[in-house]
């Protein structure tokens, strides 16, 4: 009677009311009625710190996209709004990044696109599905797919596809026109154009990237030698890309540096996006859809990655399903303003998070600034030098950079040194779709590869004990009318067919052995076509002689084998113990 009412209470706790289940779905509903003033404050100066970051951050990626500069003003604006309803992290900033806005400008280069109107209208095309793909997937649960993404493969991809955006930025830098999507394209085409570089623009460059990269250090020194706290001045020493732009500007301005052929980002449409659906064609759905579900992947897993460290850092948590959700909400509300695909970026949600963002608000007061700016201060955009928004581009991409994968994995596994290397030779010389496909498709393969042959160890008993060890690693003693093999997983149809080939080569003519005893205590589970192989087994060792004994079953794996014949017609016993098998059986 405890029992079933017991469960009926479990059961009525379970029966969620349609509000429960509408905050499960929207998070702002649960921790905006709990918003306090302190909260609000802390959320303020993290907007307004992440926004100065932000603004020329986003104009610089959509130039990289291939897009108008005012569309990675848009995607900004739209991303951190409808990511602050649907998101369930605190700190993530969700807004165009480098990685996904070179994916972007890849998968549009290859559709044939004349005009910028169509360019726009393929790039809402691409930003509409990666939201539905990623939606799709949040509603349907399926966060955890996350899981089987192999992060060496994704750090290779990361590592040569900053390295492709860094070329692609050293041509506004050196001040030069050069095409290409891949390392071999860029690097040939850049050496080409060294004679007709422009030393205005590279020292403004150079300039701009000392200057960056001395806010990241020298203005952070200088913060904490005034007393500043180091959260605070980790955040204001990130300001570097707003002030190097600023200072540019006013020098082209007041010099007129264009006339001496520094590119100018020129006119920028003022005023907040009209959200419009335009009309798209299903051979344009056909083309970008693979792209689409590569972007969305990669844009996924580099946000969740992100936002788990700085969620255990404050001992919260994030849902996967709802940052699926979260994401997809984003994209596509990206995508109806006008704007290409948008992701968590690592140093931004950094920054929002050591300048103390207490709640996704943070990312809603940041889009607020960044409607100001476009509202008001497009006039003053014209001045930016393009080069200071690759300055920007190269710096961030840097820290992107990491080729030690190579060297970690090549000691450490050389299956996961041959999927990282792949993908980063595929990403560097044919493209970044091709290499983190192939990446992922390698790991995947290799996983298969890895799960069909099963660790399986002879073992021996430790003299003296009751202890079991590998044969190969440890002096132990065995008995010669005894065959001990320790399966290290569960067994199941994938690798089920190497331990017969296994007990076969071990058994095979060895006329004094009597027995073969199989330790199950890491096996979790055995399904039908591994509990046929076993029966098989049973049959082939009866027909040399020879017992097969099982030892220390889990007892769910044994009410399962109680449910079918295979106990009663094994040859030999089932122990608790190998220990106690190994002394019967002497």
């Amino acid at each position: 009677m405890c029992w079933q009412t017991r469960n009926a209470h479990l059961n009525l706790n379970n029966t969620e009311s349609p509000s429960t289940l509408l905050s499960k779905f929207m998070p702002v509903l649960i921790w905006a009625p709990r918003y306090s003033s302190e909260k609000l404050v802390a959320d303020l100066m993290a907007a307004l710190v992440v926004a100065i970051m932000l603004i020329p951050q986003a104009m610089a990626y959509a130039l990289l996209a291939g897009m108008p500069v005012e569309t990675g003003l848009y995607a900004s604006l739209l991303g951190l709004v409808i990511y602050c309803l649907f998101g369930s992290s605190n700190t993530l900033s969700v807004a165009p990044v480098a990685v996904v806005s070179l994916m972007t400008a890849a998968a549009l280069s290859q559709l044939p696109l004349s005009a910028t109107a169509d360019y726009v209208i393929a790039a809402f095309t691409l930003t509409v599905l990666c939201g539905v793909i990623l939606l799709v997937l949040g509603i349907l649960r399926l966060g955890f797919l996350a899981n089987f993404i192999s992060q060496p493969v994704v750090s290779a991809f990361i590592t040569a596809s900053a390295f492709i955006i860094g070329l692609t930025q050293v041509r506004h830098v050196l001040g030069v026109e050069v095409s290409g999507q891949t390392a071999l394209e860029l690097l040939p085409a850049l050496l080409r154009a060294l004679p007709d570089t422009s030393g205005l623009t590279v020292a403004l460059g150079l300039a701009s990237i000392a200057g960056i990269v001395w806010c990241r250090t020298g203005l952070r020194t200088l913060l904490r030698e005034r007393g500043i706290s180091h959260s605070f001045a980790n955040a204001l020493s990130r300001s570097g890309p707003i002030l190097v732009t600023v200072l540019a500007s006013l020098l082209a301005f007041f010099v007129g540096i264009e006339s001496y052929g520094v590119d100018l980002l020129g006119l920028v449409p003022a005023g907040l996006p009209i959200l419009i659906v335009p009309g798209f064609s299903m051979e344009q759905v056909q083309s970008l859809l693979g792209s689409a579900l590569l972007i969305a992947i990669i844009g996924f897993v580099e946000s969740v990655s992100v936002a788990q460290v700085m969620a255990m850092k404050r001992g919260e948590r994030i849902d996967l399903n709802q940052e699926l959700v979260g994401l997809g909400a984003a994209n596509i509300g990206s995508a109806m303003g006008g704007g290409f695909p948008v992701s968590g970026g690592f140093s931004r949600s950094v920054v929002n998070y050591d300048a103390g963002a207490a709640t996704p608000a943070a990312g809603l007061f940041a889009a607020m600034l960044i409607a100001l700016v476009v509202l008001l201060l497009t006039p003053i955009l014209y001045w930016i030098p393009r080069v200071c928004l690759a300055a920007i581009i190269l710096v961030a991409v840097y820290s992107l950079v990491d080729f030690s994968m190579l060297v970690k994995s090549w000691h450490y596994s050389k299956a996961d040194f041959t999927a990282v290397a792949l993908t980063l030779l595929l990403t560097l010389s044919v493209g970044v779709e091709a290499g983190i496909a192939t990446g992922v498709l390698v790991s995947i393969v290799i996983h298969l590869y890895k799960e069909s042959n099963p660790h399986v160890a002879v073992v021996g008993r430790v003299t003296g004990t009751e202890h079991f060890r590998n044969v190969e690693r440890h002096q132990v003693e065995t008995f010669c009318n005894q065959l001990s093999l320790r399966i290290d997983e569960s067994l199941y149809f994938a690798n089920v067919r190497y331990l017969e080939e296994l007990i076969h080569d071990l058994t095979v003519d060895k006329p004094e052995l009597e027995h073969v005893i199989l330790m199950c205590t890491a096996v979790n589970r055995i399904d039908l076509s591994a509990l046929e192989t076993l029966e098989r087994i049973n049959q082939n060792l009866q027909a040399l002689g020879i017992s097969l004994h099982l030892s220390e079953v889990k007892g769910p794996i044994m009410d399962s084998l109680a449910t079918t014949g295979f106990l009663n017609s094994l040859t030999g016993n089932n122990y608790l113990s190998h220990n106690q098998a190994v002394d019967d059986l002497q």
